[in-house]
């Protein structure tokens, strides 16, 4: 009964549209006071608990970062880069614009951060050379969905701090699922422009113009070496990385580009704290959530559940997809990594998935619904950008979820796309 409370309440205040954080408070509130098993007290604890962990104080410094990189000029420089080597190719504006976003994606770890900063530069350019208006935005929208699952990633630092799963070890997972994606993205790209006569830019590729971009994006390309490198080096840790990204993106905008005006600053010091403060709000509630769901075995039930429907391995996985991708349609990522993931591992456990397997399936999914009605935070960002109703960018998203959800198969069926480089770094 008290997980029937737990989850009708969440389910009306979500309906109701009440903000992510305060329906998870509230719903756990009222579980609570029907089981009287626990005080109500355990809610702010466990929003002061949750929060109080250093792995967790990588995610302010990872969103800080992103801002940071967006406002100094980090994500114009890669992408004149991109433009030098690949903007002649077939399509090659939109070539360049998964590059970027797989590059941006490298230093931001967040999927709407990508979109805002990528979108602004190519979406005005791509609509002036004629591209179709659909197409431009649903590439924008799903290309930015990398941005979480090429490391560093704010939900694979949420989900190893939830599961206890290493979050160094899901960062080295991310690479080639991430890449996977890129390409296939790339691939359907040169597809659909060969189809509509696309062509790219007639400028000649010359060794200065490519010297002269890669000098002037220099700094730039440095700062992914720099903060993956010294993770997987082992000379600091995820959090300590992100504190070095943030100082270097603070530098490197002030000091290097000379671009990260006062102004700038203060408004991305302005985006960064409102965006961590509702995340650490939605985390302590979750935490609390997560404590109730805990206590009534609920993960026990639904793994029991799943069972009981088949134990084919690969049956489960499907019903697992299959829930994900529903409650990504309606679900941010942080709250549905905090809600499910505890619920979800005991079951991918007892039928032999990896805990860093399951969080890329996880991750990879949740990242489909940043282009997936009604949320579809990412839909939002593009409209937004081009100051288009949201039916515009609809009619051109289909083709990319499809792309999506192949990869998505890919790497839950085939594991050794996710464990390959894990693995080799044991």
């Amino acid at each position: 009964m008290v997980a029937i409370i737990l989850f009708v309440l969440l389910a009306i205040l979500l309906i109701v549209n009440v903000p992510v954080g305060i329906a998870l408070g509230i719903s756990t509130m009222g579980a609570l006071i029907y089981s009287g098993t626990l005080s109500l007290a355990s809610i702010p604890q466990a929003l002061v608990t949750s929060c109080d962990s250093f792995p967790i104080l990588a995610i302010p410094l990872f969103i800080l970062s992103g801002d940071l990189m967006g406002a100094g000029g980090v994500s114009t420089r890669i992408l004149n880069v991109c433009n030098v080597f690949f903007g002649r190719i077939t399509g090659g504006i939109a070539i360049v614009t998964v590059l970027v976003c797989m590059f941006f994606a490298a230093v931001s770890g967040s999927g709407p951060a990508t979109v805002a900063a990528v979108g602004t530069m190519v979406v005005p350019t791509m609509l002036k050379l004629g591209y179709d208006k659909p197409f431009v935005l649903a590439l924008v929208a799903t290309a930015g969905s990398i941005g979480v699952i090429i490391p560093p990633s704010i939900p694979m630092v949420i989900f190893g701090v939830s599961t206890g799963a290493s979050v160094t070890s899901l960062f080295m997972g991310g690479f080639i699922p991430g890449v996977l994606i890129g390409v296939s993205l790339i691939a359907y790209c040169y597809i659909h422009c060969k189809r509509r006569g696309f062509t790219g830019t007639a400028d000649p590729f010359t060794k200065k113009a490519a010297l002269d971009a890669l000098w002037d994006a220099k700094w730039a390309l440095i700062n992914p070496i720099i903060i993956l490198g010294g993770i997987y080096a082992g000379i600091f840790t995820p959090t300590e990385a992100a504190a070095v990204a943030a100082v270097y993106a603070f530098v490197c905008g002030a000091f290097l580009h000379r671009e990260l005006t006062l102004a700038k600053f203060i408004k991305a010091i302005s985006t960064s704290c409102s965006t961590t403060a509702t995340t650490m709000v939605i985390l302590g509630c979750a935490t609390a959530f997560s404590k109730v769901i805990t206590l009534e075995q609920i993960p026990t039930m639904v793994a029991n559940g799943l069972m009981a429907i088949s134990s084919n391995k690969i049956v489960i996985l499907l019903l697992i997809n299959l829930l994900l991708l529903i409650v990504g349609c309606f679900m941010d990522t942080t709250p549905a990594i905090l809600i499910l993931a505890p619920i979800l591992m005991p079951v991918a456990a007892s039928i032999g998935v990896d805990p860093i397997h399951f969080g890329l399936i996880m991750v990879t999914n949740l990242a489909i619904g940043f282009i997936t009605p009604p949320l579809g935070i990412n839909l939002f960002v593009a409209s937004r950008i081009a100051d288009s109703p949201m039916e515009v960018i609809l009619k051109g998203i289909m083709p990319f979820i499809a792309v999506m959800l192949t990869c998505l198969m890919m790497i839950t069926f085939i594991p050794e796309i996710v464990m390959f480089l894990p693995n080799l770094m044991k």
